[in-house]
């Protein structure tokens, strides 16, 4: 693979402010520069995919996803591999790798590459993306497909939700949280239940209609943002909500924040919708 165009320029680190030596530990994930990306890397893109993570030990934030990733690599058990950049030491490659902002991963699929996000996500979320990268990876002869394992609790509540019994696919989805605390599609089946029980019985026009002739009623636009969800309007609960956090403040505020953040949880992280909807709520905070 021929590397990205403007190899050779650096990458801009202005806005990062002075080191703070927030990176304690070993750090996980391979090393790249310029010359092992080439020799090793995209060599190793050929037998199983490989994950380039973009971070700085100047960012909090990113050094504590760089330990999640290294994690989940442990968990795969060799089903991808984690190559970690450090903008600081090797702007070439971040700027190969056309970086923006950090944190920041690709996948290497058969030397080709492959974005994935560009900001902090959930665990579960990202093991969502891993599960597709791996796929995608099988399909071009690249690696094993993931092997799907169900466990009891996850096929008890989907039989219950088939049923109509949301309340019971809580429940399992619960217990198999409490057993396995990581459990991605747990989580995020999870949150998926607790809408559809937050929205069962509730007509989407009139639940619009009442929030809109109650816009001070907090209550009101939480529900109409989950009914808006409910039916395929993810753009206009997340323009809902972002304005509640916008206009509100205190407690309220911090209500209309987290009911996002849950909505967030239920889309693909690699879905522009949620990216500018992150966009717009970092705004709205600060």
């Amino acid at each position: 693979m021929s590397n990205p165009p403007n190899f050779a320029k650096a990458v801009d680190l202005s806005s990062l402010g002075k080191p703070k030596n927030v990176a304690t530990g070993p750090t996980p994930g391979v090393e790249v520069t310029a010359a092992n990306l080439t020799t090793e890397l995209l060599p190793l893109s050929k037998t199983r995919p490989v994950i380039l993570f973009c971070w700085s030990p100047r960012s909090a934030e990113s050094v504590e996803m760089l330990n999640v990733m290294g994690l989940l690599e442990s968990s795969y058990k060799g089903a991808w591999s984690l190559g970690r950049v450090d903008i600081d030491a090797q702007p070439q490659v971040a700027q190969a790798l056309q970086t923006q902002k950090i944190p920041y991963a690709v996948a290497l699929i058969n030397e080709q590459i492959v974005p994935l996000f560009e900001q902090a996500y959930p665990e579960a979320q990202i093991r969502l993306v891993l599960d597709k990268v791996i796929t995608l990876a099988s399909e071009q002869g690249v690696g094993d497909a993931p092997v799907e394992v169900i466990e009891p609790e996850e096929e008890e509540a989907v039989a219950a939700l088939e049923a109509g019994d949301y309340m019971t696919a809580e429940i399992a989805y619960k217990k198999l949280l409490a057993r396995k605390p990581s459990h991605s599609y747990a989580k995020l089946g999870l949150a998926q239940t607790q809408l559809l029980i937050r929205t069962k019985g509730l007509v989407l026009d009139v639940v619009i209609k009442e929030a809109t002739n109650n816009p001070a009623d907090l209550s009101l636009q939480l529900q109409a943002a989950d009914m808006e969800m409910v039916n395929g309007g993810v753009e206009a609960a997340f323009n809902r909500l972002v304005n509640e956090v916008k206009e509100r403040t205190g407690d309220e505020r911090n209500k209309a924040k987290e009911h996002l953040l849950s909505l967030f949880a239920l889309v693909d992280p690699a879905d522009s919708r949620l990216t500018a909807a992150r966009s717009a709520l970092a705004n709205a905070l600060f």
